[in-house]
């Protein structure tokens, strides 16, 4: 990172280390206002998987594999909407910074179509050849008869979980990086945690019942935050009314 910073810092002239340092309090508590919520919110997502990872671990051996199995496939989907997430946080909020309501509204929706045409087809793909992906894991019988199921529960959610996860980089694109952590904390910790828990528990479903409550836990953040930005859109003349101007009349273009 700090080679490419020094290449394009040399490349293009933008006299990075000529700048002066100082210490500005209000933009450091801007950035903290901005970036704790993100990282709070990715605490909660990773933390409900490893709590739901934990307790199916007392199961025993069969059901953990099985659930690692389903849970490695669901993250490998999950890395392309979370890139495209990235991007769509980055094109909405150059879009709100040139005043362009329209092209933010289309950036966020471009990009959760772009999601959900990905994760539809990695549904099918789960749908179709469940027990192929189990076995590129492990030839045990056993293994893969425990990971089947669970990979069909990963196929009902990758549509949802694509749409939270770009609604989510829309709405901070947007500034508002609060709101995804307050709906991951309702939908995986106080929703479908205790359902997963009680089906999987109390109805003796093992690891699959722990997983019917992550898919329940997700399909609610999708609809949730999908919503959200849909309302968001709305208002988006407004957002822009409230930012500053900018201090430059004719900022220089940002290179390839």
């Amino acid at each position: 990172m700090l080679a490419a910073i020094f290449y394009y810092d040399r490349r293009h002239r933008y006299g990075l280390f000529k700048t002066k340092w100082r210490y500005e309090a209000a933009r450091i508590r801007e950035l903290i206002r901005l970036g704790g919520p993100i990282g709070a919110q990715i605490f909660v997502e990773i933390a409900i998987f490893a709590t739901v990872t934990a307790i199916i671990s007392t199961f025993g051996a069969l059901p953990l594999a099985g659930h690692q199995i389903a849970l490695d496939c669901a993250s490998f989907t999950f890395m392309v909407p979370m890139g495209i997430s990235t991007a769509t946080s980055v094109r909405v909020g150059q879009a709100i910074g040139r005043r362009d309501a329209p092209g933010a509204k289309a950036a966020g929706w471009t990009g959760m179509l772009l999601s959900s045409i990905f994760m539809l087809t990695a549904s099918c793909v789960f749908i179709a050849i469940p027990g192929t992906i189990a076995r590129g894991f492990s030839p045990s019988p056993a293994v893969i008869a425990a990971t089947v199921p669970l990979l069909f529960i990963v196929a009902v959610f990758q549509l949802f979980d694509g749409l939270q996860m770009t609604a989510t980089g829309a709405l901070r694109g947007a500034g508002n990086t609060s709101i995804g952590l307050y709906v991951h904390l309702c939908a995986y910790w106080i929703i479908g945690l205790p359902i997963g828990l009680y089906f999987g528990i109390h109805h003796q479903l093992g690891a699959a019942g722990l997983w019917m409550g992550l898919c329940i836990g997700l399909i609610l953040a999708g609809i949730a935050l999908t919503t959200i930005w849909h309302r968001t859109t709305r208002s988006l003349a407004d957002i822009i009314a409230q930012q500053p101007q900018p201090a430059l009349a004719n900022p220089a273009p940002i290179p390839n």
